[in-house]
């Protein structure tokens, strides 16, 4: 089992994204930077996404309830729902690339490098 685990270890290593990580020592000191006007804008509509999504949603369904109109959340559900994916998208394109990209390069450093400390390739 530890030997199967170690030749994954090692293929997961050896993809160039996980070579760059490591060989850059990858780490959060771009999180110390002033978030920029975009990143705030984008960070924004992703909060308002999350209150767009099921929220809106559940108060559809109620509303339904109330007014005895079925279409009211069989219609209005899907749509706001699928808005709030969209606002949650353009809130992605704005902020989330590269703070994502960053965070995941980290992750991957510090797991792989703890991983091959765990089956003996390295030392820590």
């Amino acid at each position: 089992m530890r030997k199967l685990l170690r030749k994954i270890i090692l293929r997961i290593g050896d993809t160039g994204f996980v070579r760059r990580a490591i060989e850059e020592q990858a780490d959060l000191s771009d999180f110390k930077e002033k978030p920029s006007v975009q990143v705030i804008i984008g960070v924004l509509l992703i909060i308002i996404s999350s209150l767009l999504g099921w929220p809106a949603v559940a108060v559809l369904g109620v509303m339904a309830v109330k007014l005895k109109e079925p279409l009211v959340a069989v219609i209005g559900g899907p749509l706001i729902y699928g808005f709030s994916h969209l606002v949650f998208l353009l809130g992605m394109y704005f902020s989330g690339a590269k703070y994502s990209l960053i965070f995941f390069r980290w992750l991957t450093r510090a797991t792989m490098e703890k991983l091959l400390t765990w089956v003996g390739l390295s030392e820590e």
